[in-house]
């Protein structure tokens, strides 16, 4: 009698990936991505990642972007790990279109900008002179 073990979420990945001609790197840095993001959902089991999964991703790329502040490029590619995820590994589609958030960083504030923007001199295409 032997006792078969289902395969981890991780496994199936690999598996998935390797019989699509993935590179290592890719299946190294998807998996690395179904982690944190299992991680972040506390789910212990897979029926878990089935019950609200768009939401469950929406959440996890918008604490990349807002918390954790990655990189938009970085963003991407934890999302397209999540959809090929549901897409390649668990068979479930997702019903809409999945976005990373567009976080754009503050790099000056709008007051600011009020300060600054009635003491610039000049002309349009030409330089611009702050007083």
């Amino acid at each position: 009698m032997s006792s078969s073990k289902s395969p981890t979420l991780l496994e199936d990945v690999r598996r998935v990936m390797r019989l699509k001609h993935y590179s290592l790197h890719t299946e190294r840095s998807y998996c690395e991505w179904i982690k944190q993001f299992v991680k972040f959902h506390h789910l212990n089991e897979r029926a878990g990642l089935f019950e609200n999964c768009e939401a469950k991703i929406e959440d996890f790329l918008s604490y990349l972007a807002t918390e954790r502040k990655v990189a938009s490029s970085t963003q991407n590619q934890a999302m397209n790990a999540l959809v090929f995820l549901y897409k390649h590994v668990l068979d479930t589609p997702l019903t809409k279109r999945i976005e990373a958030s567009r976080h754009v960083p503050v790099v000056v504030s709008l007051e600011e900008i009020k300060q600054v923007l009635p003491r610039v001199e000049g002309v349009a295409g030409g330089e611009a002179v702050v007083r």
